[in-house]
């Protein structure tokens, strides 16, 4: 084999392995707009006695729906009609918006990790049945990245790690501190909220390429 020739074996090899870094540092994107998570009593409260979620259409994350039923939610200043509720029900009642959403409702919620709801902002849901008042559980969600233990392994990050996420659509952008959450309950992929969605132009099913911090944030 002529020198030329294993030049030309050694550059494919290269590229290859070039190629396979970069897919394996891809992350597939979704979109998550305004919705809420409500517990087996507000449940009850907004929708009747007894009352249980019924499945509209299965998301992503395994075990997951969205669900039939809808609520309205009111801030000081407004309010929003047909807020999605998310299924199954869940020990405590969160709702998540956009920046923009809150502006809408003339509240403030903080950025937050889902579930992390201690002194956010407070919020009225309207059902079909009644309504009710929580002191606190409306937030804006941080943008995050489902994986299973496998996948955290495979891209070298750990549960509640930070990271760095740039889209590769037509507007290519790079959010800041993605937080890593893992489980053997997820299924991989990133979840943005419609603000940063819009700003990016990324759509659901656009995929980001994930780079780590040279210091652990």
């Amino acid at each position: 084999m002529n020198k030329q020739a294993i030049q030309s074996i050694v550059a494919e090899v290269v590229q290859q392995l070039s190629q396979t870094t970069k897919q394996s540092n891809t992350v597939p994107m979704a979109v998550s707009a305004r919705h809420c998570h409500l517990s087996i009593e507000d449940v009850e409260a907004l929708f009747g006695a007894g009352y249980e979620l019924t499945k509209k259409s299965d998301l992503s994350q395994p075990g997951q729906f969205a669900a039939n039923e809808t609520v309205t939610i009111v801030g000081p200043k407004g309010s929003i009609e047909k807020v999605r509720v998310l299924g199954p029900a869940r020990s405590i009642t969160q709702v998540e918006v956009s920046k923009t959403d809150s502006i809408k409702l003339g509240a403030v919620p903080p950025l937050r990790e889902s579930g992390d709801i201690k002194n956010s902002e407070a919020i009225t849901l309207v059902g079909p049945k009644g309504s009710i008042y929580k002191k606190e559980g409306l937030i804006i969600a941080r943008a995050h990245i489902h994986m299973t233990p496998g996948d955290a392994q495979a891209y070298g990050v750990k549960n509640g790690q930070c990271v760095r996420i740039t889209s590769q659509g037509e507007r290519p952008t790079t959010l800041e501190r993605v937080l890593i959450r893992v489980s053997p309950k997820f299924k991989l992929e990133m979840h943005i909220d419609t603000d940063e969605a819009n700003a990016g132009l990324i759509s659901t099913g656009d995929t980001g390429i994930l780079s780590l911090y040279e210091e652990a944030l």
